[in-house]
């Protein structure tokens, strides 16, 4: 990712989505907010870290005040860190799921990034982020615009 994006600050990034994460790295950045951490995950079918694992560390962040979670289709990974958050969840957390259009079977942009079934859709995963008590965007380019005119206190 370019370094020169990225301001010291107090947004915590979790994506699945290499562009995705540089946009939002951007956007947080030119809105004068900085990142207190990104981690950039990555869509393959076998990783490191899981959005959850992500999701926990936030939270549990002092330096961390608001969560930015970029998630796509494929994989279970978002609705899982949602259903946590749902219960143990103690900051905000604006989410975005990338390939909304995308048709049940096909591939997009790498392995993981494909629909399997009923609850790897970007509506299923969306459904599980806004019960979780997500602000849920549906553009990524307007990610700032309206998280900064939400309720929430820093996103």
């Amino acid at each position: 990712m370019p370094g020169f994006i990225h301001k010291k600050g107090t947004i915590g990034i979790i994506s699945r989505s290499g562009t995705l994460t540089y946009e939002a790295v951007d956007q947080v950045t030119k809105a004068g907010m900085g990142q207190s951490t990104c981690i950039g995950i990555g869509g393959d079918p076998v990783i490191g870290t899981t959005t959850l694992d992500a999701m926990k560390l936030f939270m549990a962040d002092p330096e961390t005040e608001g969560i930015i979670m970029i998630g796509e289709i494929g994989g279970s990974m978002e609705a899982d860190a949602a259903y946590w958050v749902k219960d143990h969840g103690n900051k905000p957390v604006i989410g975005f799921i990338a390939g909304q259009t995308a048709p049940k079977g096909r591939r997009m942009g790498h392995a993981g990034a494909i629909i399997g079934g009923k609850d790897d859709t970007a509506a299923a995963k969306m459904k599980s982020c806004a019960n979780a008590g997500y602000r849920l965007l549906n553009l990524q380019p307007i990610l700032l615009n309206d998280a900064k005119c939400s309720s929430i206190i820093i996103l």
